[in-house]
């Protein structure tokens, strides 16, 4: 296992296809733009930004046959450290078309094939053997045959290694998260709502059920993604909203990865918890000014993240 302070652990990894068409007409063989081909999967996309941020963080993943090997090529020729965990089934794909017509996108996310008790513990043993460790990053959805509770089990290997664990996810795995003990989730409105046990929240409604959250489990940093709104950073002590500048969004697909990494990165190279949430936001809307499924580009991170400061510094925030 290779030594790493960062180490981005995915459950469900995807080969991400995205591709264009004119129009999408029903019954009809379309033909579509070449496709690009792409790994990802919300750890191995926090991993991919990272690496764009100047960072380096160890990725490990579940993967399984021939598109298995192809995943680990392609994070190999992005430089990614990667530790692949052998699986029976095969490593899914998933499908982004655009339709030229209208500039909308559509998603299609297939689903993961069922996990095996074996599988799911070698994942547990590689971050057992890591050095070093700073975060963990658990980031994507769970499939079918890795338990909720699996997050309990990564929380005691981080608090032995005095690591932080960083969650992103969804549903009772995000609950089961914080019963176990997290450093940051990051959800959005939806999910927050749902952790509340609320159908909806409003932007308003934020701050207060984050530090219920807060003060209920044990989590230090909430972080809710608001969209096209920016966040709102929430510690015990901390209320942020943040906003991100206006830019002409190309695609949504990967901005969440990206405004974690962000994060991870800005406390990576010591910024206080403010700046990291500020330089998350910037990544994220960076990884909006891309077609497809590409993630954020280093060079509009720090343009937007200089403007967010400056925005946030006229606006007294610091």
């Amino acid at each position: 296992m290779p030594d790493n302070k960062i180490i981005t652990l995915t459950f469900s990894p995807a080969i991400d296809k995205s591709a264009s068409v004119a129009t999408l007409i029903p019954e009809k063989k379309l033909s579509c733009s070449t496709p690009v081909y792409e790994p990802g999967g919300g750890g191995i996309n926090v991993a991919r930004a990272i690496k764009r941020l100047g960072g380096n963080a160890t990725a490990i993943y579940l993967a399984g046959g021939y598109p298995g090997r192809f995943f680990t090529q392609m994070l190999c020729k992005e430089n990614i450290t990667t530790v692949p965990i052998q699986t029976i089934s095969l490593t899914r794909e998933n499908l982004v078309i655009k339709e030229e017509s209208t500039q909308k996108q559509y998603r299609f996310g297939m689903p993961g094939a069922m996990v095996s008790a074996a599988e799911c513990n070698r994942c547990l043993k590689a971050i057992e053997q890591s050095a070093d460790l700073q975060y963990l990053i658990v980031s994507g959805s769970l499939p079918a045959g890795v338990p909720a509770t699996i997050f309990g089990k990564l929380a005691e290997i981080t608090r032995a290694k005095k690591a932080k664990l960083i969650v992103d996810t969804s549903g009772q795995a995000l609950r089961y998260a914080l019963q176990a003990g997290v450093f940051l989730i990051k959800p959005n409105l939806k999910e927050l709502a749902s952790l509340v046990n609320e159908e909806t929240l409003s932007i308003t409604q934020v701050e207060q059920a984050s530090k219920t959250l807060i003060s209920k489990y044990k989590c230090e940093v909430i972080i809710t993604s608001l969209g096209p709104d920016g966040a709102m950073l929430v510690t015990g002590d901390t209320r942020v909203r943040i906003f991100p500048p206006q830019v002409k969004v190309q695609s949504t697909v990967g901005a969440g990865d990206s405004m974690l990494a962000g994060v991870i990165m800005g406390l990576y190279k010591q910024k206080n918890m403010v700046e990291s949430a500020q330089y998350g936001v910037a990544c994220g809307t960076a990884a909006t000014l891309n077609p497809g499924t590409e993630l954020c580009h280093l060079t509009d991170v720090e343009r937007l993240y200089c403007m967010i400061k400056d925005a946030d510094c006229k606006a007294g925030v610091s």
